[in-house]
């Protein structure tokens, strides 16, 4: 059984388990009755309540609501619900934006733009492998109620964000200090250099992997943002409290890790997985992956192990055991364009980096497909392309609220970002994504009082 077939019969499975839940209720409560009758929409129900929606959604309709579930509430950020409670109209635009008017049941949805309620659009695709709604997975489908119908998903979904408008020349003094990726390095500093050419301080920002960039931020606690290709991992955030810090989680963009060799070389053009780990591992000469590939050594040249790229890279291809690949001895360097230039040299030659660093030097390298899928922004995106990977910064509430030139900064990345991401030469988060970053920073509390 293919694994599409196998999460159709799943999604099946759960559908009829739900349905015979909720039978009882079919037709015979409202949509806030079915949905208080059962147990795993308990936090959805409370919230409606508390932004007076329960009225609304118990009226005529007929209504199609996306239904998060308990633990899609407990997996966003607590200070994210906190702030959500205690405002109501924003909350209403949450909850809302899960509502679509008329009665749409699983066998009438099909791809497209579909409008809620609050006034936004939910960007639906349905395929053989199930429904999504906003990039959200729905879970099951159809349970009825007398005026409507609910389908469930796994996550909360949010609408459109607009944050206070921020000058530049406002925050002309201060200072703002980061480190991390080297990966988000290139877009971290167009976003600098936009911001200080607004007049705004100048950040500085040290381009030191990862790993290093967070111990900074939360070991040393001598940077306002680490810059991460990765997320933040629950050890990190252990260190973090120790000083007192909370990490606050800003999502900026979608990264496709570029598999690379040099033009000269005439014949890889595209690789398995399963070949990766081999050319990355045990395998000596070319000829060892492929037979007809030639009988020469194969050079690799891959970032240090400070970097989030060499974590997502062996956490992706040797499920997390990097002894594999540091085995072979390969030339290692946080400096991804000494990557470039060892790759330029050879036509025996691979490695491994961020897309931008391949879309600043095309000319002199060629990007290999894997698995048949080529990176770009729609297989980054969508997560076909085995090696995409999403781009983080972090900082801390109590930072942002002791230096506004920090939180403004912030602001104004989330703010403007994807305009500028894809001349960076990466590809900009999700709509839910970012907009769950804007949230973020208004729930640091930095704009409380405004």
């Amino acid at each position: 059984m293919t694994m599409s077939k196998f999460r159709v019969l799943l999604s099946v499975l759960v559908l009829m388990l739900m349905v015979s839940v909720s039978a009882v209720f079919a037709q015979d409560g409202t949509l806030v009755e079915v949905a208080a009758g059962n147990e795993d929409f308990s936090t959805l129900v409370s919230l409606v309540e508390a932004a007076g929606l329960a009225e609304t959604l118990s009226g005529e309709g007929p209504y199609t609501v996306f239904a998060p579930t308990n633990e899609a509430f407990a997996a966003l950020p607590p200070a994210v619900v906190e702030y959500l409670g205690a405002n109501p109209e924003l909350l209403t635009a949450v909850l809302t934006y899960h509502v679509v008017p008329g009665q749409v049941t699983s066998d009438a949805v099909a791809t497209g733009a579909v409008a809620t309620v609050q006034g936004g659009e939910l960007a639906v695709i349905a395929d053989e492998d199930g429904v999504t709604v906003d990039g959200v997975a729905v879970t099951a489908t159809d349970i009825l109620a007398s005026n409507g119908v609910i389908h469930v998903i796994d996550e909360v979904l949010i609408p459109a964000i607009e944050l206070p408008a921020v000058d530049p020349l406002d925050y002309s003094g201060g200072s703002i200090v980061s480190a991390g990726s080297s990966t988000v390095f290139p877009l971290a500093e167009r976003m600098a250099e936009l911001w200080s050419d607004g007049g705004g301080v100048t950040p500085s920002i040290d381009s030191i992997g990862s790993g290093a960039g967070i111990e900074r931020f939360c070991v040393a606690g001598e940077t306002d943002i680490a810059n991460a290709s990765r997320a933040i991992r629950e050890e990190e955030v252990a260190s973090c409290a120790t000083i007192g810090r909370t990490p606050i989680e800003f999502r900026v963009g979608t990264d496709a890790l570029a598999v690379v060799v040099s033009s000269a070389n005439d014949f890889v053009t595209d690789v398995t997985s399963e070949e990766l780990a081999l050319i990355f591992s045990t395998a000596v000469n070319w000829s060892d992956v492929r037979a007809e590939w030639p009988a020469e050594p194969i050079q690799r040249f891959i970032p240090g192990t400070d970097s989030g790229t060499f974590d997502y890279f062996v956490e992706a291809i040797f499920d997390e055991d990097e002894a594999p690949i540091l085995a072979t001895n390969p030339q290692t360097s946080e400096d991804d364009n000494v990557l470039v230039t060892g790759i330029q040299a050879s036509p025996y030659a691979i490695g491994f980096f961020g897309y931008a660093y391949y879309q600043e030097n095309a000319e002199s390298l060629k990007i290999l497909n894997i698995d048949g899928v080529e990176p770009n922004a729609i297989s980054a995106e969508d997560g076909s392309y085995p090696l995409s990977r999403p781009l983080f910064l972090y900082s801390d509430a109590q930072v942002l609220a002791e230096k506004p030139e920090v939180a403004a900064f912030l602001n104004y990345v989330l703010t403007t970002v994807n305009d500028e991401i894809l001349g960076v030469g990466y590809f900009p988060a999700s709509n839910r994504a970012l907009n769950l970053a804007r949230l973020n920073l208004l729930a640091s509390g930095v704009y409380e009082g405004m």
